[in-house]
């Protein structure tokens, strides 16, 4: 197996054939935009670090840098250009750190996530791979011993179109979200080649619409500081000369479309061809910095009358490409962000929720324009731009706005004289009831586009199949105090699931999105992994993987189960848990404190391997931040940690939880238990007593039934590393937070590396916990069985 191109940092013989994405990578690069990219293979590299920018593959990812893409990009071993991405492997399924690529002895090329699960492969298992190679055209290629290409990036374009690429009849190029969510679930332009022309479609319901069909003949100049150029239509064919001001020579850049095929071919300098965000297909070239020199499917009249979306929601497109809100007086201005062609897009919403009609003059839709038709006007907010025109031709358009006191006390009077004050009480009721609809309404489209906008976001289902998975959510596998958790299989792969149903809104909202920002993209074996989520109108979903024994409590509180864990499989469940926060705390990206640890949000799988779960109240703070100042407390009593009166909390708090939940492992136990005697309610003054007496193998279950009596025989027989399992206990749930470990500490001491620091307070007791438990247990929630932690 060979492999060529240059491979920074390995040998130039018996290369790897495996890359891992992890921080030990070699030389990475970081961007000034904020991302960074893992080379694997990088072409001429040696020499040119502040020269032109060449092709790579490998990693890359943007911001936070907690989901991952493979791809092929042009960089600047600098790191002063953005890199310019013009392919990816696994546009809608990014992967995390720990992934790994790994070209097959049987010569297919496989992208794995840290989980082990296949995310994309080339599917030439049997086909004679013999190596693999990066061209200096940008082709990934694997080929066979004769050379022949078996499988090449060139044949499944993306977004862009390098030269020496054709777009073949059927095959498509679909825009990405944004320059920083290259997802394809909610791409609004896609670029299709058929038999009878190129054809540019914006996504509207209930059809795509067709903004762009290749014309018989078109052309137009344009020009900057060294070159003028001319792009011509013709003959099914697009063609563009670039010729040089001063000098001799001539160079060509030819885009053609025939035959039902794009192709793309240029002999000068680095070029690619893409299918923007904002619907635009333009030509970039490298003058000492990445310049558009062209925008095919624009004419000569302006952006106005050629894309959709021209500017934002509820603003009017002027033919110099000028944006503003519908009516100032009414509509107000957001921005929202820069646009990959570098135009700054513009949202406007109604801050008012009652309406009226108003005449807006000069203003009118194109009446060539199919998706017309699918615009309701009555609905006040258009999801497209408006065109101004002084053409007599366009009859008065009418929109729905706040109107003015004057006439709002016209039509009160009107009503109270024509029918009465029960006529009014009802109108009354109908506009409070539309004002709050219209008000939920704008809420979820903020927070959609939100969502759009955050990078490395997890799969997006779709609310028909989720239902299909869950057979219309039918086999509830628990219930909490903000939903219930269902069981399901998805069809495309047979893997079952859990998905957790979110009821209400406020915090649920808040509780949504912060599972979704926390632990969509991060992946570790002790994590339970969030497969996707479901946002449609009021409904918010959240999708995991299958944990087949539930959650911990099912297992440590006793009661009259059958089954009861041995010492082997807590010590294992323990150190498990401890692995999964120091993931969180101090190897991702950003720090995450989890803020509500307990037994029902560790889940076992088949093998009774513990994975925490449910991330509905955590925080993510920047890894040199220390502390968070916090306005309300939360989390579960009982595992609440002292520093929360004080508002001000560090990732200790989750230590904190994490001692009381060992605590709750080793003795069978709830934190807090009013079925027995007053003096052994809560366990923590039961630990402090039994610290003082030397009695703490007392602790350990007692109970009436053979089942627990072996077990207490088992952890008797352990006696030792039970007490010394207690010492780590008493470590975390030091009363100054100072003195608590820190995660990577605790599971150092669970692998017996290292040893419970000494002199430790055994006070482990706090008047306001005690009183916070007493006061709140009787609101506890107590989930049914379940295989996913319920929502709270």
């Amino acid at each position: 197996m060979s492999i060529t191109s240059s491979i920074i940092d390995y040998a130039t013989a018996n290369l790897s054939t495996t890359w891992k994405n992890d921080k030990s990578a070699p030389n990475p690069i970081n961007f000034q935009d904020g991302s960074m990219v893992q080379s694997i293979l990088l072409i001429n590299s040696i020499g040119r670090l502040n020269g032109p920018p060449v092709f790579s593959c490998g990693f890359i990812c943007y911001g936070t840098c907690m989901s991952y893409h493979f791809g092929i990009f042009i960089v600047r071993i600098s790191g002063d250009v953005p890199p310019q991405v013009v392919w990816l492997a696994n546009r809608d399924r990014p992967v995390g750190l720990g992934a790994t690529l790994n070209l097959s002895p049987a010569g297919e090329l496989i992208l794995q996530d840290s989980d082990g699960s296949t995310v994309w492969t080339t599917n030439t298992t049997g086909k004679s791979v013999s190596g693999m190679n990066l061209t200096n055209t940008g082709n990934l290629v694997l080929f066979d011993v004769y050379g022949l290409v078996v499988w090449q990036s060139f044949d499944h374009p993306t977004d862009c179109l390098l030269p020496g690429q054709t777009l073949l009849q059927g095959q498509k190029l679909i825009a990405s979200v944004s320059s920083t969510n290259w997802t394809t679930r909610k791409s609004l332009y896609s670029l299709e080649a058929k038999h009878d022309g190129l054809y540019a479609y914006f996504t509207v319901n209930p059809h795509p619409y067709i903004y762009y069909k290749s014309a018989a003949t078109h052309s137009f100049d344009f020009q900057n500081d060294t070159q003028k150029s001319n792009v011509t239509y013709g003959n099914g064919g697009v063609t563009s000369t670039y010729s040089l001001v001063s000098g001799y020579n001539k160079q060509t850049n030819i885009v053609t479309f025939a035959n039902g095929s794009l192709s793309f071919s240029y002999l000068g300098q680095q070029t690619y061809m893409k299918l923007m965000s904002d619907g635009h297909l333009r030509v970039f070239e490298w003058q000492q910095g990445w310049t558009g020199v062209a925008d095919l499917l624009s004419n000569s009249s302006g952006g106005c009358d050629t894309y959709p979306m021209a500017c934002g929601k509820n603003t009017i497109c002027s033919n110099v490409q000028l944006c503003s809100c519908l009516v100032k007086d009414h509509f107000r201005a957001v921005p929202l962000f820069k646009s990959e062609s570098g135009s700054s897009e513009r949202n406007c919403y109604l801050p008012s929720e009652i309406y009226t009609l108003t005449k807006i003059t000069d203003v009118g839709f194109d009446s060539d324009r199919s998706y017309v038709a699918f615009i309701k006007i009555q609905k006040v907010r258009p999801s497209f731009a408006l065109v101004p025109t002084s053409q007599s031709a366009f009859s008065p358009t009418y929109l729905n706005f706040a109107p003015s006191p004057k006439k709002r006390s016209e039509l009160v009077k009107l009503i109270s004289l024509t029918t009465g004050s029960f006529i009014v009480m009802v109108v009354v009721a109908a506009g409070f009831i539309i004002f709050i609809i219209r008000k939920r309404k704008l809420k979820v489209e903020m927070e959609e586009d939100y969502l759009d906008q955050v990078p490395g976001m997890p799969t997006r289902f779709c609310y028909e199949e989720l239902q299909t998975a869950t057979e219309n959510f039918s086999k509830k596998l628990g219930e909490g105090g903000f939903g219930s958790v269902f069981k399901g299989i998805l069809q495309e792969d047979n893997s079952k699931i859990a998905v957790k149903c979110l009821d209400g809104l406020g915090q649920v909202k808040n509780s949504f999105l912060a599972e979704v920002e926390s632990i969509g993209s991060v992946h570790h074996v002790n994590l339970v992994r969030l497969r996707g989520f479901c946002a449609w109108k009021s409904q918010r979903l959240l999708v995991y993987e299958f944990m087949s024994n539930g959650s911990l409590d099912q297992w440590i509180y006793h009661g009259d189960r059958e089954h009861i864990l041995g010492w082997v499989c807590r010590k294992k469940i323990i150190l498990d848990i401890a692995k999964g926060l120091t993931y969180l705390h101090e190897d991702c990206r950003q720090k995450i404190i989890h803020l509500d640890i307990k037994p029902q949000n560790i889940l076992l799988d088949d093998d009774f391997n513990a994975k925490v779960s449910d991330f509905g109240l955590s925080k993510l703070i920047d890894r040199n931040q220390t502390q968070v100042l916090t306005t309300r407390v939360k989390g579960t009593p009982g595992y609440i940690a002292p520093e929360w009166w004080s508002s001000i909390i560090t990732e200790k708090v989750d230590v904190f939880s994490f001692g009381v939940v060992l605590l709750e492992i080793l003795c069978g136990r709830k934190i807090f238990d009013r079925s027995l005697p007053e003096e052994s309610w809560h366990l923590l003054a039961v630990f402090q007593r039994s610290w003082e007496q030397g009695v703490l193998l007392d602790m350990v279950d007692v109970g009436s039934s053979d089942m627990v009596d072996r077990y207490s025989e088992d952890m008797q027989a352990h006696g030792t590393e039970v007490v010394e399992m207690m010492k780590v206990a008493s470590w975390c749930l030091q009363t100054n937070f100072a003195r608590r470990p820190s995660m990577s500490s605790v599971v150092k001491v669970l692998e017996g590396v290292k040893s419970v620091e000494s002199n430790l307070d055994y006070n482990f007791t706090d008047p306001r916990m005690q009183t916070a438990s007493v006061k709140h247990e009787d609101d506890w929630t107590q989930l049914s069985p379940s295989h996913l932690s319920g929502p709270r």
